[in-house]
Parts: C-alpha cells; sequence; structure tokens
C-alpha cells in the first residue's frame, strides 16, 4: 500500500502529526482499503491501496454505514472520515484526484461535550502547596544529596513533575507541544516560550516570572546531574537525562493531582489545556488572543 505510506510519511514529517494520530489514520485507511477489497469481484485477489476508481460517494457512504453498522461511536465515525478525507486531499495534491468525495458525504451527528476542566482555584491551591517542591531550600537540598541515591531522584522527579503541570496549566500547550521543547527555545530576556504546535508552525507564549523562576532552579537541578546541554537538546528530561514521552508526562500529571481537594475526574494535560482557557475566558481574556496562544488555527 504505497499511497498509504506517503500518506502516513507525509503526516509523520511535514505535518508533525504524533505517532498515535499516525497510527489511528492509518488503521482507519487500511479499513477502508479492506472493505474496498471485499466489494471488488472475486477475480481479485489483492487488497491494495484506495485509488480514484474506490473512492467514490457512494462507496464511502457504504462504508460509514457499515463503521455504524460495527456499532462504532459518531465520534469514532468522524475519525475515520475524517482520515479518509485527509487521504483525498493528498491525493488532490499528488494530482490523482481532482476533487474530495468525502465533503459530499453526510456524517453522523455527534453530542457536543463541554471540556472537562478544573477551577482555578482548585489548580491555584495545588501550585501553592506544591510550591516548596519547586523552591531554592528544597534545590539545595538535592544539590547535597549524592546523584543517584534514591533522594536525589525522589527530589528531582518531584522538582520535575511540579514544573510539567505548572508549565502545561500556564502556558496551555498541548502535551506533544511539551514534549517537543527545546532548551533554546527559552527566550530569557523576552521572558517568552517558542513552541511548535500542529502543522509544524511555531508560536510564542509569554512566560509569568514565577514559572521563569522555576524553569531557572529546575535547569540548576539537571544541570547537576547531566551537565551542560546544547540549545537543541529537550528541555524537560528523566532522572536519567532522556527526553520526555506521553505516558510519562500523563502518568506526572495524574500523581501530582490525584487525591487533592476540587480536582476530580480524568486527570491529563489536556484538561489543564482547557482549564487555562476557561480561566481566562471568566478573567474577560480576547477570544482571539487565547486562540493564538493555545496554537488554534481557527476561532
Amino acid at each position: 500500500m504505497k499511497e498509504i505510506e506517503a500518506y502516513i510519511t507525509y503526516l509523520r514529517d511535514i505535518r508533525r502529526y504524533s505517532p498515535r494520530t499516525q497510527i489511528l489514520y492509518r488503521n482507519a485507511l487500511e479499513d477502508f482499503a479492506a472493505f474496498c477489497h471485499t466489494e471488488r469481484s472475486e477475480a481479485s485477489e489483492r487488497s491494495e491501496a484506495p485509488g480514484r476508481e474506490a473512492l467514490t460517494p457512494a462507496r464511502i457512504r457504504r462504508w460509514e454505514a457499515a463503521l455504524i453498522e460495527r456499532g462504532l461511536k459518531p465520534r469514532s465515525v468522524h475519525l475515520n472520515m475524517s482520515a479518509l478525507s485527509g487521504y483525498c486531499q493528498f491525493l488532490m495534491k499528488e494530482g490523482v484526484l481532482e476533487g474530495n468525495p468525502v465533503r459530499s458525504v453526510r456524517r453522523p451527528k455527534m453530542e457536543k461535550r463541554l471540556p472537562v476542566y478544573f477551577t482555578e482555584k482548585a489548580l491555584d491551591d495545588y501550585l501553592r502547596e506544591t510550591a516548596h517542591a519547586a523552591g531554592e531550600e528544597e534545590l539545595e537540598i538535592f544539590l547535597g544529596t549524592p546523584a543517584g541515591s534514591k533522594l536525589s531522584k525522589e527530589l528531582y522527579n518531584r522538582r520535575l513533575r511540579r514544573l510539567i503541570v505548572s508549565l502545561l496549566y500556564t502556558t496551555g500547550i498541548r502535551r506533544a507541544e511539551l514534549i517537543g521543547l527545546r532548551k533554546g527555545h527559552l527566550d530569557w530576556g523576552r521572558q517568552t516560550l517558542r513552541v511548535r504546535g500542529k502543522g509544524d508552525k511555531m508560536r510564542e507564549i509569554p512566560l509569568i516570572p514565577s514559572l521563569l523562576q522555576e524553569f531557572l532552579l529546575y535547569l540548576q537541578a539537571a544541570s547537576s546531574l547531566f551537565g551542560d546541554t546544547p540549545a537543541e537538546a529537550p528541555l524537560l528530561v528523566t532522572d536519567k537525562g532522556a527526553a520526555l514521552y506521553p505516558a510519562f508526562v500523563d502518568r506526572a500529571v495524574k500523581l501530582e493531582l490525584d487525591g487533592r481537594e476540587g480536582i476530580s475526574g480524568r486527570k491529563s494535560p489536556h484538561v489543564l489545556r482547557h482549564s487555562l482557557a476557561t480561566a481566562l475566558l471568566d478573567e474577560g481574556a480576547d477570544l482571539n488572543a487565547i486562540k493564538e496562544m493555545l496554537g488554534h488555527s481557527s476561532l
């Protein structure tokens, strides 16, 4: 399935989609290809990537119906259709298709869910109650502790987890954007953070003084363990000096917020992003300014 491979490569290298999104899109396209194969004559024994002759509104409509019959929820059906639509857009760029047939297929109605968020008070209480983990006093204890010891790892990880939550909440960046941060993205003079978002787009986010101070102390702790690292090195690293990964960030957020008063339900990086947006709206921030800060392409 060369065409699908070419599209997934495009998503990875040009659009910079996350590995999880690449997998979801690949699964959707391979499912459509298998569906097309079952509709072909019995003389055809190969299941190939769907080309121009397979990409018709009628066939796409039948595939959508088959997804619904399998019991897929409307949100999952929408995801599959979006993957196929993106593939068609790619084929249009390649000159294979003249138009996108998915656009003429009506999608199932999807119940709109309000974003989950934590209250500003609950998160402010968390930041106040955990300030010691990010402070100078605990840094001095850490620097005086033998590297590699159990206490050293505990102090470092506690500081790192607190910074992850603080950074996600005060900037509203996505999990993948946090993982992609490099040391050179921090501009101390202008007090900003450069973030590489979806579609490889860069944006600048202002940093509040308390977060800058937290970064400064964290980098002192990291430097004591791993020495000076270049500007292209990851900004945040594990206690082994490795780059962060999705499950690590998810686990850090859950460990920090579990059991805290006023913080219930799902605890994830994206809920912290929603929480910042909600707090800014409640304080009367301009909607366009919030859109730019969060890196959304449309209002």
